[in-house]
């Protein structure tokens, strides 16, 4: 496979946090090739640098060394300018908290990132959805809210961290249902960092991080997942 088929690549990643004396490593040297239209979880205790590593890759967070290429663009030689354009062209971010604006509507949220990129106002209303207050609405109907501003300017990439988090087990799974349908029908590749076990039956490849390194990574069709329980190998 050519390097222009990945949509995403990491090359040596190192994240240092010093805290007093202590110096920890929450990425200890991380390499990571992520297939165009593919659906990844990551998945690792708390601390194990899965939330590092998925927000290096969304550039929210610049690594201490290495390198972070999407669609063979190296995030590090971007200036703020760029990155920004990058980030709100290419990545549509979830999180695990919706992060909507409380005093807008569910139509301002989701029409919010077409205007930053320039889109005209009656275009980004076409994109939207209804006009209730996050205060209003349930959690997964934030959600879903949240989802909807994420696509709002059709990225080629989803990073969702947690998008499960806050929601109910019913919800959480037409959630999960919902991403992988956009990853099946739209191409969009979808990156994933969570605890839920649920999201590993919907994934292509599961990658499993602990202490700031990959510790392995599976296909799906290697992962025996049962209610409860998972056997992949020793983890």
């Amino acid at each position: 496979m050519s390097a222009h088929e990945y949509v995403v690549r990491t090359k040596g990643l190192v994240k240092i946090y010093t805290m007093g004396d202590e110096v920890l490593r929450a990425l200890n040297g991380v390499d990571l090739d992520i297939r165009r239209g593919e659906y990844i979880s990551i998945m690792g205790p708390s601390g194990s640098g899965k939330s590092t590593l998925f927000n290096a890759i969304g550039g929210m967070d610049r690594p201490d060394e290495g390198s972070v290429f999407i669609n063979d663009v190296d995030m590090a030689q971007l200036d703020a300018r760029e990155l920004a354009y990058l980030r709100c062209h290419t990545i549509g971010y979830i999180f695990q908290t919706f992060n909507l604006i409380p005093v807008m509507t569910a139509l301002e949220n989701v029409t919010l990132p077409t205007v930053f990129a320039g889109i005209s106002t009656d275009e980004g209303i076409e994109r939207g959805m209804d006009h209730h207050r996050p205060s209003q609405l349930s959690g997964g109907q934030q959600q879903r809210v949240a989802i909807a501003r994420a696509l709002a300017n059709n990225p080629s990439i989803i990073l969702a961290d947690e998008p499960t988090g806050n929601l109910d087990l019913k919800t959480g799974e037409e959630i999960i249902e919902l991403l992988r349908q956009l990853n099946r029908d739209h191409g969009v590749t979808v990156i994933s960092a969570t605890h839920d076990y649920k999201m590993v039956n919907v994934s292509d490849r599961v990658v499993w991080i602990r202490d700031g390194v990959i510790a392995k990574i599976e296909e799906r069709a290697n992962i025996d997942l049962q209610i409860g329980q998972m056997h992949g190998g020793d983890f």
